[in-house]
């Protein structure tokens, strides 16, 4: 099963279907959300498989480009609430009323701002290797955090200079050497601008707040040797939402989806089956 790829929408994504699709189109959508570093591909048959696994269990999967990434335009400037937006206008071409999100880094603090923007548009949430607040852009960690992102790209290495021992700094440390490769290259191939512009987005984001709102199904999943979103970060996450979920998968860093695609799909799916109908959704 193929994903096919569509680049006249808001946002430039890869659409698995379930192999049952009926002529209404009435399966659930969930639209998966890249980190900082990934493109569409994070959620492909060559690196995770995760697209293909849920369309198998019955429900749509759209993999998108967020704005300045792979196919899809830029935002300037490009901040939390515009990606969002972004992912809502796509919701409105697709005519989906509500939509699973699952984001992971940088998409799961996409996830949270659209939940708090327009609550009514998210039926389940799944939050992978994210945090609900990322900090005050003056405070010194973020600076440091920032910094360290930045020097070789100020030195004029580029993404290719910076990406892999910033791929290597946020594994497990039995991660396979070809898995590492792949995300190294998929990585490098992020435009420079927009890597720039994201880091600056996450500068402040803060939806610690909006956590005991949040009344969707919604699962936190987070790798055992992630160290830029540690698993007690996300319990304490997980904690603050009412029935929420939270899975801590063994061996895995920062990248689960594609450290452990095996896991990673089967707990998924399995959350999304238990919590969401497969055969229906809430369309326009």
């Amino acid at each position: 099963m193929s994903g096919q790829l569509v680049l006249d929408a808001p946002l430039a994504h890869v659409r698995w279907d379930p192999p049952d699709l009926s002529p209404s189109g009435d399966a659930a959508v969930v639209i998966l959300l890249h980190g900082i570093g990934g493109g569409r591909e994070a959620w492909g048959d060559a690196m995770s498989s995760t697209g293909r696994h849920i369309a198998q269990a019955g429900m749509v999967a759209i993999a998108v480009d967020l704005p300045g990434y792979g196919d899809s335009l830029p935002q300037n400037p490009l901040t939390m609430t515009g990606m969002a937006q972004a992912v809502l206008a796509l919701q409105d071409w697709l005519g989906v009323r509500q939509a699973v999100i699952l984001g992971h880094s940088m998409g799961g603090m996409v996830a949270q701002e659209l939940h708090a923007i327009a609550p009514d548009r998210v039926r389940a949430m799944v939050i992978v290797g994210s945090s609900p607040a990322f900090g005050k852009s003056d405070g010194a960690w973020q600076q440091q955090f920032l910094q360290d992102r930045l020097a070789k790209l100020d030195a004029g290495l580029g993404m290719t200079g910076l990406a892999p021992n910033l791929v290597r700094s946020m594994v497990a440390t039995k991660a396979p050497h070809a898995f590492i490769a792949n995300a190294t290259v998929l990585m490098s191939g992020v435009p420079e601008l927009t890597y720039r512009r994201a880091l600056r987005a996450l500068m402040g984001f803060d939806r610690r707040a909006n956590l005991p709102l949040i009344q969707v199904p919604v699962l936190c999943l987070a790798g055992d040797e992630d160290r830029n979103a540690p698993p007690p970060v996300m319990k304490q996450m997980a904690d603050r939402i009412a029935g929420s979920a939270f899975i801590c998968l063994q061996g895995v860093g920062h990248l689960a989806n594609m450290e452990a695609p095996g896991l990673f799909n089967r707990t998924v799916t399995e959350f999304l089956l238990r919590h969401v109908s497969a055969s229906s959704a809430t369309r326009s």
